[in-house]
């Protein structure tokens, strides 16, 4: 194939092509679940009316005129490139961001290798014995994301797309209130948006990972649980109440030494988890909780947050 003809019809840099071309090489792709399967499986998936409407808009049908060679091309090789890491826990991007406003092709096209990986993961999470429940439960946050850059105008999915390889790969869990990230001796927490982050709720999740691992993955040992996140950002504590629920989750936490240089940019990521927006000047941002007004306050006095990693033992 020509890599600089492909890269230049879809419009992203030669580089990016040429990754995924050296990644996926000739290994397996995975099929799509069958169209008339489809509209079960994104529901399973949490997947909204709206955005469910688009994807089967889209859906890659042989026939259909929205997907031109290259799109089928790197549809086929987005899915074989994180298939052929079934297993493995690092951040992994299937693909290039592309011109989302080309069509309801460009726009799903890595919902599709998602949709098309469901049973490939599903079959490694059934190797490990893991539950249905904990499996749809985990791969819901398809539906969840594309809520979430639904809201934030299409803003939010080039970051989404690498996090839900993730999911793809078997390596991130919902148990309870947070996401558990396999990982080498230490499980990563992430906090999905699902309700109140409390004490309780926490600590539930915390237990059940503690059993869950060592049931499902024994040859895996871990000794701490870690977390990465402007969530763990001291500052917040001149803003918020010590009982706060975000308070109390720091606490568990020894931060390591802050760099200002690790980690992406911590205003981005407040602006982007607090408020779905990237876009919105902070004088039209809401101030309706004690959080929202902190980020507003904070940044508007022209100070940034942090992207600050903390660790607890098991």
């Amino acid at each position: 194939m020509d890599l600089d003809d492909t890269a230049a019809r879809l419009g992203v840099p030669v580089e990016e092509v040429d990754r995924v071309h050296r990644l996926a090489g000739e290994r397996p792709s995975a099929p799509l679940p069958a169209k008339a399967d489809a509209p079960a499986l994104l529901d399973r998936l949490a997947v909204r009316p709206d955005d469910a409407a688009e994807i089967m808009a889209g859906w890659p049908d042989p026939d259909s005129p929205l997907w031109a060679p290259e799109l089928r091309w790197l549809l086929d090789r987005s899915i074989a490139l994180v298939r052929a890491d079934l297993g493995g826990h690092e951040w992994l991007a299937p693909g290039p961001a592309l011109p989302r406003e080309r069509g309801p092709a460009w726009r799903h096209l890595y919902v599709y290798a998602y949709l098309a990986l469901v049973d490939v993961v599903r079959g490694y999470h059934r190797d490990h014995g893991v539950p249905d429940s904990v499996s749809w439960v985990t791969l819901a946050d398809l539906g969840r994301n594309l809520a979430i850059d639904r809201r934030m105008h299409r803003e939010g999915w080039p970051v989404m797309q690498s996090w839900l390889t993730l999911h793809a790969r078997g390596a991130v869990y919902e148990l309870g209130r947070l996401q558990h990230h396999r990982g080498d001796t230490a499980i990563s927490l992430h906090i999905p948006e699902s309700g109140p982050m409390t004490p309780e709720a926490v600590a539930a999740s915390l237990d059940e990972a503690r059993a869950f691992f060592p049931r499902h993955f024994p040859d895996e040992h871990y000794t701490e649980f870690s977390c990465a996140s402007w969530l763990l950002d001291p500052q917040l504590r001149e803003y918020l109440p010590e009982d706060s629920n975000i308070v109390r989750f720091q606490r568990r936490f020894e931060l390591e030494p802050y760099e200002e240089t690790e980690g992406p940019d911590a205003d981005v990521e407040v602006l982007r988890f607090v408020f779905r927006t990237l876009t919105t000047p902070l004088d039209r941002l809401p101030r309706r909780t004690a959080l929202q007004r902190a980020v507003v306050d904070h940044l508007k006095a022209g100070r940034h947050w942090q992207w600050r990693c903390g660790r607890f033992p098991i």
